[in-house]
């Protein structure tokens, strides 16, 4: 289309300049030079795309290894008094286990040479490198600290990288189960995989057969509860483990069939890998009025969602739940 247009411009100054058949074919053969050259820009930037991305997971891999190698220790003192260190970006206190996975991530990110913008449910917003606009990291280092900090295994990590500090705008995606081992990784249009093999979500649509998650830990437990009281007279299973992150993992790999957090609390660090991994499985994600999920990448801005794992699910799940500007 692009060597049509440039054809069609080259015989209007033939014609008003009269300049002769040769400078016709002059234009015709840049045209198709200049085609080419369109073209391969595009391919380059593809493969630059795409290298880019493997890159990437390589990079959140390491993160993740050294998460683990960091907490390690950590772990066999939680019992201990553990020191008051404030309360992070997000709006919960700062736990010594927390610092340290998040310091591993930036220790690997810097190591490498990574420039970036640094988006964490701990330290907040900072810079690193000579050109931090480059890419953003969205980091809840520790996902599920509670049930950690407890001995509850069911705990994570979430890293996201972004061109721009919006959730449309992730492209590369891990969340790790810290205390199984396992790891979850996605990359825009390549989909979702679970220790390298690839995942789909439930194909289930019976909402009696469903296992449903739904975070109902909230002060305001009565307001929300309301919008839920179809849903969960319908569904027989209602689960909650308490690291958001990682229940949207499973209904990207069909472990479960849906996940509810309508509660206006979650924080986008919180989700913003997970939420990748659901859509690159194949799942549906959308807020509770069915609009798409997009919203800014920051440990203050919060999410409602509801996460399914086929469109069917979705609109049944979504004609049960009430918006919260529905009057009760």
């Amino acid at each position: 289309m692009l060597e049509n247009s440039f054809l069609e411009y080259s015989f209007l100054v033939h014609v008003n300049r009269g300049l002769g058949q040769g400078f016709l074919v002059q234009l015709s053969r840049a045209a198709v030079v200049f085609s080419k050259g369109f073209n391969e820009n595009s391919r380059m930037e593809e493969r630059r795309a795409l290298m880019r991305q493997n890159s990437w997971l390589e990079i959140l891999v390491q993160c993740k290894n050294k998460i683990q190698e960091q907490i390690a220790p950590l772990l066999e003192t939680l019992d201990q008094p553990q020191p008051d260190l404030g309360i992070g970006a997000g709006g919960d206190p700062i736990r010594k286990i927390d610092l340290a996975a998040e310091n591993a991530v930036v220790g690997t990110l810097t190591r490498r040479g990574v420039s970036f913008t640094l988006i964490s449910e701990e330290s907040g917003v900072r810079k690193y490198g000579e050109r931090p606009q480059e890419c953003y990291v969205t980091v809840d280092p520790i996902d599920g600290t509670t049930n950690l900090m407890r001995r509850v295994p069911f705990y994570a990590t979430s890293i996201a990288v972004s061109e721009k500090p919006f959730l449309k705008d992730v492209y590369s995606a891990l969340v790790a189960d810290l205390f199984h081992g396992v790891t979850y990784t996605a990359q825009k249009a390549r989909g979702s995989f679970r220790d390298n093999r690839r995942i789909s979500p439930s194909d289930n649509v019976s909402l009696e057969e469903a296992v449903i998650g739904v975070d109902l830990n909230s002060y305001k437990v009565e307001k929300i509860a309301s919008r839920l009281t179809r849903l969960i007279k319908k569904t027989r299973h209602i689960r909650h483990f308490g690291a958001n992150a990682l229940e949207l993992c499973y209904v990207a790999d069909g472990t479960t069939d849906a996940f509810v957090d309508i509660r206006g609390k979650l924080r986008t660090t919180d989700v913003a890998a997970a939420c990748l991994i659901v859509k690159e499985a194949g799942a549906m994600l959308t807020m509770p009025d069915g609009k798409p999920l997009d919203v800014k990448l920051d440990p203050g801005q919060k999410v409602e969602f509801i996460a399914a794992a086929n469109a069917e699910m979705h609109r049944s799940i979504l004609g049960l739940v009430k918006s919260g500007k529905e009057k009760e």
